[in-house]
């Protein structure tokens, strides 16, 4: 029986046809849901998908780089960055009721006008509410749910040495940039450079997706000091016992290394804590061992002296007629406190003869006494790189009257900063030689100037021990155990263009005098009452200082037989601060 294909045949080709009809009745259908969807897509719901385009926005966001950390010699922090948060809104999709508002405005530190004003006020749609709050602040904020609001990481400076380094560190403002001292100074160092991504985020401004990173943060550099945070916080300590003691307007007070020109310490009187700058006066801002100058009166004679000395025109022996300590010039006439009719070179510095020195400068071309000056730093600023560094000011030679070539030898119609003093008085501790002053740690040896020959700056070195030794004007400035060298200075205040009655009393010296290691010098602005001169009023504040100093970096006596001395560890001076 042969088999017959046709019947099958014919049921197949029914059966293909049957599915074809279903596959297009169900493509069709597909279409008319696409097309339905678009139209309703498109039309019937425009309105609920702009909504939902309006509930997230893109947006770039800063990433706030971390700010270097600012350290001591030693590594002792003296500026750090602490996480914070900002608080911001974007105006046009804040939604808030009167209780959200005075929460919110009492979490801010604002009264609800003031938070009112920020948010209906104002060209940008992103605004600032607060800045730098503490992460626990921002935590309250964003839980009461204010739509709108959102925060924004990033870091605030903390000072934890405060008002002892506030003239030396400064501070930073909201933005995180250097407005005072090392913060403003090296705020291309410590800035860092900031990131930015770019971010989707909804109405409430949570970060709903990360979109790109447009630029990676760079965390700013660390900064070590020449700062010696041990030294600094006796500095601090004692001239505010000086000031306080004689009721003065300000005072200030720089150690310097005398080998590395290093500042050790530097402090001011009045101050301000730099963790809390809401009621600052000017006064309190002033760094004015660097930003203002005054007379330095006799701490100046020196450098006469010395002059005179370079140049062949007297020796230390040389008797200088002093006349009863009274000398005229034309209608002018100067004064000693001490009477003599004549003094070596030597005691001139020694009993601080104003008529001495106005002799010897006068034996001097005018131009000699203006090259010694300039050479010694005075007229240009230290160039530290803090705001507002003064230069003092030394006249031009040519035009000085005699009267003025005798009066600059003891220190009046010339100013000076108190760094700048410092810094000079290298000369004569480092046989001659000028040491640039640096606020930053120094590694390796340092080349300095010669501004003298070492002949000479020793001379004048003898004659300053003599200053501290009885018969000087310095007694108190005595360090037992040590050697000290050094100048007392009594300083009539300018008022207007006459000289009033009230004083800026200084010492300037080091030790120990047989290898000189530490410049101190002392200034404190106009003591009240009846004890004004340097030798009473700066030359304890040296002696205490330097006698610290000294023992703390176990520097050996080298006069043990002026009293007792006692060499402390540096643990043990560790405990004092």
């Amino acid at each position: 029986m042969k088999f017959d294909p046709k019947p099958q045949s014919r049921f197949n080709f029914k059966l293909e046809g049957w599915r074809s009809r279903v596959l297009l009745l169900f493509l069709m259908g597909w279409f008319v849901v696409l097309v339905g969807r678009d139209m309703y897509l498109q039309g019937f719901n425009a309105s609920f998908l702009q909504h939902k385009g309006q509930e997230r926005y893109s947006r770039v966001i800063d990433i706030p780089a971390n700010r270097g950390i600012i350290r001591d010699r030693n590594g002792v922090p003296l500026a750090i960055s602490v996480p914070s948060e900002s608080i911001l809104a974007s105006r046009e999709n804040v939604d808030i009721d009167e209780h959200q508002e005075r929460k919110l405005a009492s979490l801010l530190g604002i009264d609800v006008d003031e938070l009112k004003q920020k948010l209906d006020e104002g060209k940008h749609n992103i605004v600032y509410l607060k800045r730098q709050v503490s992460p626990a602040v921002a935590d309250q904020i964003m839980r009461l749910d204010i739509t709108g609001l959102f925060p924004q990481r990033g870091y605030h400076r903390a000072y934890p040495k405060g008002e002892e380094v506030a003239h030396v560190i400064g501070f930073t403002n909201a933005d995180d940039i250097g407005q005072e001292g090392i913060e403003y100074a090296y705020q291309h160092s410590l800035g860092g450079r900031d990131g930015a991504k770019r971010v989707i985020k909804d109405r409430a401004g949570h970060i709903i997706e990360d979109e790109q990173n447009i630029r990676v943060s760079r965390p700013g550099q660390d900064v070590t000091l020449s700062i010696d945070y041990r030294i600094q916080h006796l500095a601090y300590r004692e001239l505010s016992k000086a000031v306080e003691q004689h009721h003065a307007q300000a005072g200030s007070v720089i150690v310097v290394d005398s080998l590395t020109g290093e500042i050790l310490a530097l402090a001011n009187c009045p101050n301000y804590d730099p963790n809390d700058r809401h009621h600052l006066s000017g006064a309190q801002l002033r760094n004015r061992a660097l930003t203002d100058s005054y007379e330095p009166g006799s701490t100046l004679k020196p450098f006469t002296i010395a002059t005179a000395l370079e140049l062949g025109k007297v020796t230390p022996n040389t008797i200088i007629p002093t006349t009863g300590g009274v000398m005229t010039i034309g209608p002018a006439r100067i004064h000693d406190t001490h009477h003599s009719e004549e003094l070596t070179v030597s005691q001139v510095i020694q009993r601080s003869s104003n008529v001495g020195a106005a002799r010897i400068a006068l034996s001097l071309n005018p131009k000699d006494m203006w090259n010694t000056f300039t050479d010694a730093g005075f007229g240009l600023p230290p160039k530290l790189g803090f705001p507002g560094e003064t230069g003092g000011k030394v006249r031009p030679y040519r035009t000085w009257r005699p009267i003025e070539q005798a009066t600059m030898a003891y220190g009046n119609g010339i100013s000076v900063s108190l760094a700048q003093l410092a810094q000079a008085y290298t000369i004569f501790a480092n046989h001659g030689m000028l040491k640039p002053l640096s606020i930053v740690k120094v590694n390796g040896p340092v080349t300095g100037r010669q501004v003298f020959s070492a002949k000479t700056a020793d001379e004048v070195k003898a004659m300053l021990e003599m200053v501290v030794q009885p018969g000087g004007t310095a007694i108190e400035a005595q360090v037992k155990g040590y050697r000290v060298a050094g100048k007392t200075g009594t300083a009539h205040k300018v008022s207007g263009r006459h000289y009033g009655n009230h004083y800026v009393a200084s010492f300037v010296g080091f030790a120990p005098a047989s290898s000189p290691r530490y410049v101190i010098a002392v200034m404190v602005d106009d003591p009240q009452g009846a004890v004004y001169y340097g030798g009473e009023v700066a030359a304890p504040v040296f002696s205490v200082l330097m006698g610290s100093v000294l023992q703390m970096n176990g520097v050996p006596p080298d006069d043990p037989g002026s009293g007792d001395y006692h060499i402390t560890t540096k643990s043990d001076a560790a405990e004092d601060t």
